[in-house]
C-alpha cells in the first residue's frame, strides 16, 4: 500500500475513534487497540517526515513550549452576556426585544451556561488553525498548541463547512478529573486546586503543552460566527456543528415562548447536579439570525442573548462541633461537623473550614445555625451564620496537635497551622507510609492504606524502611490477614526493591517533589548521594526546578532521621541510583546542548542518532523551541520544522556535521 495513503487512513480512523470516545461517549475499540494504531502512525510519520501534518492525531500529546503567549485581535469580538436572576428580569428583556422588532413571533434557543474558560477557535478549510482566549473581548492570548491537546476538539472537520469560521465554547474540567488531580496534589503535600473553572483557565496558560495534555480537559462548543454560514438560526447552528464533529451538548432546547424557557430553567435548576461538570445558569438566545442582526449589541453585550443565573443551593443547619485533621505533611485542617442536611442531591454532614483566618472572618461558633452551600457544586462550605443562640462562646483555634499534643506552628505568610512533630505524629507517619506504597510510587502489591494503619498501630512499623523487615509470621495476627495474604504482602515488599530510582525518589514523600520533578532530579543527579549533596543554587539550575522545590529538597536531606532511613533502605537493596548500561564511548562533548532530530538519515537510524546525542551528554528535544541549540536535519525534513528553526535562528546541521562535532577533540 502507498505509504501516504496508509498514513492518511490511520489518521482518519484515529480521528473517528477519538470522536466516538470523547464526543459521543461511545468507544468502538479498546484503549489497547487505539494505542497500537497510534504507535503505528507515529512510527510511519517518524520514518516519513515529508508527510508531517500539524493536525495529525499523533500531535495531541503536546511538547511544544510557549514562553510568551502572543496577543491576537479577535476577528469577531467576544462579547459578555447580561445577567438575569428572576422571571421578571426575563420578561423585561423580552419587552425590550419586542420594542425593536415589533410584535413578531419569537423562538429562543435555551442552552446550559458552562462554568469554564471561554475560547474562540478558528477553522480554515476544515482544519484547526488558531485558538484564542477571551482576554478583554477585543483581543486574547494565542493558546493553539495547548488547545490541540484536548481530545474532544476536532483537528479536522467532516462534512460541508465554510472555508473559514470561528467557533466559541468553554474549556471545562469535569468533576471526576478535578477530584483526581486534587488527590494527586494532596499526596505530594501540595495545596489542592480551589475549583474546576480556575483550574481549567490556568491550564490554558501552562508553558508546556505536554503538561496540558495530561489534564483531563474537555471543550463544550455553542456558537459559530463567520461569513456565509450554511444555517439561519442558532439551533440549526448547534446541529450543524455537531455534524461537523464538534462536541455540542445535547441538553439545548428550542423554546417557542418564555413559558417554555422557564420550564427549561426549572428543570435544569434541579437536574444540573446530575451533570459531570459545572453549570451556573442558562443562556437564552433569540433563535433567528436576522432578528439577532436587527437587535445588534450594546457597548458590552448582545441584545439578543441573556444569561439566567442559578442561585447557589443553600441550606441552614446546626454546627455541632469542630474537629481538626492532620495531613501527611502536618498541615491542620479544621472540619465543621454538621447536623446532617440535604444539599444539591447529597446528604452533607461535614464541611471544610479551611483555616483559622476563615473561622475568625465568619465568626463561626459551635451551636450556631449556619448557611451551607456547595462551592463549585462540589465541596460543601459554610458561608455565614444564620442564627446564634445566647451564651455561645467564640471559637478558639487549637494550639496543640489533636493527635500528638505537639504545639502547632504557623509560618509567616502561610494560612495553615502545622504540627512540627514530623516523626512522632501518627497521622503524618501513616500518611507517609501510605504514600510510599502507593501505585505511582513503590506500588507494593498486597499492601493497602488500611493495612499500613494496622501495621503502625500494632507497633510493627514506625517508618517506611521498617516494611523491609516484616516477616509472614509478624503479619498473620493482623485483622483480616491470612497465610496467603500475609505471604503476598511480604513478597510485594520484596519485589519493590526492583522499582527504579525515579519512583523511589517520588515515594520518599519530599514536599513538592511529585512524579515529574522526581524524574527530572533522578535523571540529572543519577544517585541519591549526589542529590543529597546539591546546594540550592545547583538544584535551581536543573530544568524546571524552582526555589521552593530546591529548599524543600535541602531541608529533607538536612534531617538526620531522613538520612538514617535512606541508609536503611539502601541496606535492604532499594534502588537509589539510575542503572545505566555501560558505554565505553560515552563523552560529555555535547553537555548543555539540546538537539532536535528531523528527517531521514543514511548513517544512523533516528533512534541511534538520538542515542548518540545522549551518549555524548546532549539532550534530545521533542520539538523546536527557543531552548533548541541544533537541529540535525536529514532528507525530507518537515517544512514546518525548517521554517520554525529559521524563524528562531537555530543552527541546522547535517548528519556529517554532527559526526564531525562528536569526533572533534
Amino acid at each position: 500500500m502507498d505509504i501516504l495513503k496508509k498514513i492518511q487512513d490511520l489518521r482518519e480512523e484515529l480521528n473517528l475513534h477519538n470522536h466516538n470516545y470523547y464526543v459521543l461517549d461511545n468507544a468502538t475499540i479498546s484503549d489497547f487497540e487505539f494505542d497500537q494504531k497510534l504507535k503505528e502512525l507515529q512510527d510511519l510519520e517518524d520514518k516519513h517526515p515529508e508527510f508531517f501534518d500539524e493536525n495529525s492525531p499523533s500531535q495531541r500529546v503536546g511538547g511544544t513550549i510557549t514562553k510568551n503567549f502572543q496577543t491576537v485581535v479577535h476577528e469577531n469580538r467576544m462579547y459578555s452576556l447580561d445577567n438575569s436572576y428572576s422571571k421578571e428580569d426575563l420578561q423585561d428583556w423580552e419587552t425590550k426585544i419586542q420594542k425593536v422588532l415589533g410584535n413578531v413571533s419569537l423562538q429562543y434557543t435555551c442552552e446550559l451556561k458552562y462554568d469554564g474558560a471561554s475560547i474562540s477557535i478558528t477553522y480554515e478549510n476544515g482544519k484547526l488553525s488558531k485558538a484564542v482566549t477571551r482576554g478583554d473581548g477585543f483581543q486574547g492570548d494565542d493558546v493553539t498548541n495547548n488547545i490541540k491537546t484536548i481530545k474532544s476538539i476536532p483537528l479536522q472537520l467532516k462534512g460541508n463547512f465554510p472555508p473559514k469560521f470561528d467557533i466559541r465554547g468553554e474549556i471545562i474540567l469535569p468533576f471526576e478529573g478535578f477530584e483526581k488531580m486534587n488527590q494527586e496534589l494532596i499526596e505530594i503535600g501540595e495545596t489542592p486546586y480551589s475549583n474546576p473553572r480556575n483550574t481549567a483557565s490556568g491550564s490554558l496558560k501552562l508553558q508546556d503543552s505536554a503538561e496540558v495534555a495530561k489534564r483531563p480537559l474537555d471543550c463544550l462548543l455553542y456558537f459559530i460566527t463567520g461569513n456565509n454560514l450554511p444555517f439561519a438560526t442558532q439551533f440549526e447552528g448547534l446541529e450543524t456543528a455537531r455534524n461537523w464533529g464538534f462536541k455540542v451538548p445535547t441538553q439545548s432546547k428550542l423554546a417557542n415562548n418564555l413559558d417554555e424557557v422557564f420550564e427549561f430553567i426549572n428543570y435544569w435548576d434541579v437536574h444540573r447536579h446530575d451533570l459531570p461538570y459545572e453549570t451556573d445558569g442558562v443562556v437564552i438566545k433569540v433563535n433567528d439570525f436576522n432578528h439577532q442582526n436587527e437587535l445588534g449589541y450594546t457597548a458590552k453585550s448582545p441584545r439578543w442573548a441573556i444569561a439566567y443565573k442559578f442561585k447557589s443551593e443553600q441550606v441552614t443547619t446546626t454546627l455541632n462541633s469542630i474537629s481538626y485533621q492532620v495531613g501527611r505533611t502536618g498541615a491542620i485542617t479544621p472540619v465543621a461537623n454538621l447536623e446532617p442536611v440535604q444539599l444539591a442531591g447529597t446528604i452533607v454532614k461535614r464541611a471544610s473550614l479551611h483555616n483559622a483566618d476563615q473561622i475568625e472572618k465568619l465568626d463561626i461558633r459551635v451551636g450556631d445555625e449556619v448557611f451551607v452551600e456547595k462551592g463549585g457544586e462540589i465541596i460543601p462550605k459554610i458561608i455565614g451564620v444564620a442564627k446564634r443562640g445566647t451564651e455561645i462562646e467564640p471559637t478558639k483555634y487549637i494550639t496543640h496537635c489533636p493527635e500528638c499534643q505537639s504545639e502547632l506552628i504557623r509560618k509567616e505568610g502561610e494560612a495553615q497551622h502545622y504540627c512540627p512533630n514530623f516523626y512522632g505524629c501518627p497521622p503524618q507517619i501513616i500518611g507517609r507510609i501510605q504514600h510510599y506504597i502507593s501505585r505511582k510510587a513503590m506500588d507494593i502489591e498486597g499492601l493497602g492504606g488500611e493495612t499500613v494503619a494496622l501495621l503502625f498501630n500494632n507497633g510493627l512499623v514506625k517508618d517506611y524502611s521498617d516494611l523491609y523487615e516484616l516477616k509472614v509470621e509478624d503479619v498473620i495476627p493482623l485483622e483480616r490477614m491470612a497465610q496467603k495474604s500475609a505471604k503476598n504482602l511480604v513478597n510485594g515488599i520484596e519485589k519493590s526493591k526492583e522499582i527504579p530510582f525515579e519512583r523511589v525518589l517520588f515515594a520518599l514523600g519530599i514536599r513538592y517533589v511529585g512524579e515529574t520533578v522526581a524524574k527530572k532530579l533522578a535523571k540529572h543527579y543519577k544517585t541519591i548521594d549526589a542529590l543529597s549533596q546539591a546546594s540550592v543554587m545547583d538544584l535551581i539550575l536543573v530544568d524546571e526546578i524552582g526555589e521552593r522545590i530546591a529548599q524543600s529538597v535541602i531541608e529533607f536531606f538536612e534531617n538526620q532521621e531522613n538520612r538514617t532511613i535512606i541508609e536503611r533502605l539502601k541496606s535492604f537493596g532499594v534502588q537509589f541510583e539510575i542503572i545505566e548500561k555501560f558505554n565505553p564511548n560515552a563523552t560529555v562533548k555535547l553537555s548543555g546542548k539540546t538537539f532536535v532530530v528531523s528527517g531521514v538519515f543514511e548513517k544512523f537510524s533516528r533512534d541511534d542518532l538520538k542515542k548518540a546525542i545522549e551518549d555524548n551528554g546532549g539532550k534530545v528535544g521533542s520539538s523546536i523551541s527557543a531552548k533548541t541549540d541544533f537541529v540535525v536535519a536529514g532528507d525530507n525534513m518537515g517544512p514546518s520544522k525548517l521554517e520554525k528553526a529559521n524563524q528562531l535562528g537555530i543552527s541546522i546541521i547535517s548528519e556529517d556535521d554532527f559526526i564531525q562535532m562528536i569526533n572533534e577533540n
